[in-house]
């Protein structure tokens, strides 16, 4: 029996098959290299719907108590191939301190001037005096890459006028050079733990006896977009 010399329909289908992989296969290849590309250089811009800023110190011995600032502008100068000409600066408002304080405050403070918890912590001169004070700062000195993914950084906080250098140990926990949701923009994402002691900023209430800890553990997670130029 003699083979016929023309394809059957399967093979034409089998070779178009492999035809349109090999055609399309670098360009699959070159798009999904973009879409796994890291965070590009350039400057980015804290997303504040997706981020959060808290400290924690220890109550009586027995806990960590925990409050969060709901205000606060975050803007990065970025540049993985260069870790250290990076740099950061923080604009929080002691005004926005919360809480979620559950009890009668003025039924189990009935001296005090204020009406809740949290306008006392903010406003008292025995704590932010935001009044006085409206604006706690951080500007980075230093940046230092540690291992792949995580940074050091150095700066400066002033906090009730006073100014002394602060280390963070940030973890970079996504990077992406086009955003899930907004495409053509960069966006990245940190872990930052810190910590420092209130009585060097000159916050010394119930230090003594030691009702309230010293220490001040700063915890920060956030994502930034990339600002694109005009």
């Amino acid at each position: 029996m003699q083979v016929p010399l023309y394809p059957t329909a399967s093979a034409v289908l089998a070779g178009t098959f492999m035809s349109l992989v090999l055609a399309t296969g670098p360009a699959l290849a070159a798009e999904q290299a973009t879409a796994d590309a890291g965070a590009p250089a350039g400057q980015y811009r804290i997303d504040p719907t997706h981020s959060s800023l808290s400290f924690s110190v220890n109550h009586l011995g027995l806990s960590n108590y925990v409050a969060r600032f709901t205000s606060y502008k975050v803007l990065l100068q970025y540049d993985p191939a260069q870790p250290e000409k990076s740099s950061v600066e923080a604009t929080i408002d002691p005004a926005s301190i919360r809480t979620d304080y559950p009890a009668d405050y003025k039924a189990s403070h009935a001296d005090s001037k204020f009406s809740s918890w949290d306008e006392d912590l903010a406003q008292s001169d025995k704590f932010f005096n935001a009044g006085k004070f409206p604006e706690i700062t951080f500007r980075s000195t230093q940046v230092r890459s540690t291992v792949p993914g995580a940074l050091q950084i150095v700066g400066d906080l002033t906090l009730l006028g006073q100014t002394h250098p602060v280390q963070l140990d940030a973890t970079v926990v996504g990077s992406t050079a086009s955003h899930p949701m907004q495409a053509a923009m960069g966006a990245i994402g940190f872990s930052a733990r810190g910590s420092f002691k209130r009585s060097t900023f000159g916050m010394t209430y119930l230090l003594s006896p030691p009702l309230i800890g010293d220490e001040v553990s700063i915890r920060f997670e956030g994502e930034f977009n990339q600002v694109k130029k005009p």
